[in-house]
């Protein structure tokens, strides 16, 4: 009788040099989530327990702790601002109404545009945002540059109404995103940089005519500072037979950026798998599905029944409901 072969690992669950040193026991990502858990702008200690965490005890886990930097640009009010001042942004133009996951409504406050003179005080302060970062013990930054806040503000000709260095072309509407790269990644190391892009969304009023020569001019240029990874996100979901199927369009950016790239946006298992074992992507951050399952790389690997995810208590400022109190497999 032969003896019993060992199962072949899933392509999610099999090993990956991330650049020259980080070497990673698994292709899945836990991707950067809004949660809304601190208090008076400080994050807690219940924080640590969400992350594993924070730092030391990410790093005790066996795990590399990347820290995104953000800055939201328009997407605030005045109450959020030093002094009550108007947010800073690309443009005059104000974020519209938003509707929340429960139903209610946000609204923002009328932003002021940046003079070209201020633009390098911020930079700088994602550069020095950065090094702080690395000082707390994090293993490397992602320049969070999608989802409609301050560097998307700039990339995105929906609302960048500039006429300036900063505005206009695709090259100078890019050149505010990648002086945050050159400075971030000149600071800590381009081998401890990622940025995250989405060019095919349209959130917070933020949307461009032509996001794949967005998509691509960027993946592009970041060759230029030898950044470690690009994170993107795919265009919305697209319903086939009755299920909701991921796009699958962001192989021209894969194949333009040389460093790792990770995929984002409704992947499940099979998706995963798929991205994996095609070189699609290298590696697959999860959001919504991990947010419910803390031990998801394990119920990956086992094919295990998955937690729902409740959206009703994704943004709500308890400590444990809807944070830290869903269940491990037994």
């Amino acid at each position: 009788m032969e003896p019993h072969a060992e199962s072949k690992p899933i392509p999610l669950m099999t090993p990956y040099k991330m650049g020259s040193s980080l070497d990673l026991a698994h292709r899945v990502v836990l991707a950067p989530l809004t949660r809304q858990r601190s208090y008076g702008n400080v994050p807690q200690p219940h924080a640590a327990v969400y992350y594993g965490p924070v730092v030391d005890a990410v790093h005790a886990k066996g795990a590399l702790f990347f820290c995104q930097l953000w800055h939201v640009g328009r997407v605030s009010s005045y109450g959020f601002q030093p002094g009550g001042a108007a947010p800073v942004s690309s443009t005059q133009r104000m974020v519209g109404p938003q509707v929340r996951h429960d139903g209610t409504t946000e609204e923002f406050s009328p932003p002021r545009r940046l003079a070209v003179e201020e633009i390098p005080m911020i930079v700088d302060d994602f550069r020095k945002a950065a090094r702080n970062a690395i000082n707390a013990g994090f293993d490397g930054v992602e320049i969070h540059g999608g989802n409609g806040y301050l560097i998307e503000q700039f990339l995105k000709d929906s609302a960048n109404d500039r006429d300036d260095g900063y505005g206009g072309s695709l090259e100078n509407r890019c050149r505010f995103a990648l002086e945050v790269v050159d400075a971030v990644a000149k600071e800590v190391g381009a081998h401890r940089v990622g940025i995250r892009l989405s060019p095919f969304m349209d959130y917070m009023d933020c949307h461009d005519s032509d996001p794949h020569a967005l998509g691509l001019h960027m993946a592009t240029k970041l060759n230029d500072h030898g950044i470690l990874y690009l994170h993107m996100i795919e265009p919305r979901m697209a319903l086939v037979d009755g299920r909701r199927v991921v796009p699958h369009r962001l192989l021209p950016y894969r194949e333009a950026f040389k460093g790792t790239f990770i995929a984002n946006g409704g992947y499940d298992r099979e998706d995963g798998d798929k991205a994996v074992a095609s070189g699609y992507a290298d590696l697959v951050s999860f959001g919504r599905l991990f947010l419910a399952n803390p031990d998801l790389p394990k119920r990956l690997e086992l094919n295990a029944p998955l937690n729902k995810y409740n959206r009703m208590t994704f943004y709500i400022s308890d400590p444990v409901v809807g944070y830290t109190d869903y269940p491990f497999l037994p």
